[in-house]
């Protein structure tokens, strides 16, 4: 037992350090998303992240600790990440994705029930964000279907978020001009 005393005291702080630095991260995301006003499912979805990163960094401890060699470990780290990024570049925007949706817990505009436009030349679209996940965004359009629109895309297009007075006035507007086309008469 005392021959595994010093990896068992340094396998015991590193524990406690990243749960003491898990705890601050989310107690500061927690804080963060109170002030302004961000829905409880993006703060889990932000949280679930710290942990993953958390436990990985633990797990990297741990072997090191433990008497894995850094050159060893370094063979299969760079093993496992040329398999991940032949992954992911496969399948670039699943990386962009979650990226983006981090991004936007962050720093967008929009929450979850706003109403918003996609200014896409080739497909615009319009509704009420019903859900931000990790990879997308559900939007509920008028006619109450839904589009999944990929988080990377929107920060490459321009959004513009519809107030609640200017959606009451935009929805009038639309109806003002289907009534003007109903009334011209056809030649």
């Amino acid at each position: 037992m005392e021959l595994y005393l010093p990896q068992l005291i340094k396998s015991g702080v590193l524990l406690a350090l990243l749960l003491v630095i898990r705890w601050i991260l989310s107690r500061m995301i927690v804080r963060f998303a109170k002030d302004s006003e961000r829905l409880e499912q993006r703060t889990g979805l932000i949280l679930k992240h710290i942990s993953f990163v958390t436990f990985l960094l633990l797990v990297i401890g741990l072997t090191l600790i433990w008497g894995v060699e850094i050159k060893d470990l370094g063979i299969v780290m760079s093993s496992v990440f040329a398999v991940i990024g032949i992954g992911f570049f496969a399948q670039w925007s699943i990386l962009s994705n979650i990226t983006s949706g981090v991004i936007m817990f962050f720093t967008f505009p929009y929450k979850i029930g706003d109403y918003i436009i996609v200014h896409d030349k080739e497909f615009p679209h319009e509704g009420v964000i019903e859900d931000i996940k990790t990879f997308h965004i559900v939007l509920r359009t008028r006619n109450n279907d839904y589009i999944t629109y990929p988080n990377s895309l929107m920060l490459q297009k321009g959004v513009s978020v519809v107030k609640p007075d200017q959606f009451d006035d935009m929805i009038m507007e639309e109806e003002q001009v289907d009534k003007n086309v109903k009334e011209q008469p056809i030649d």
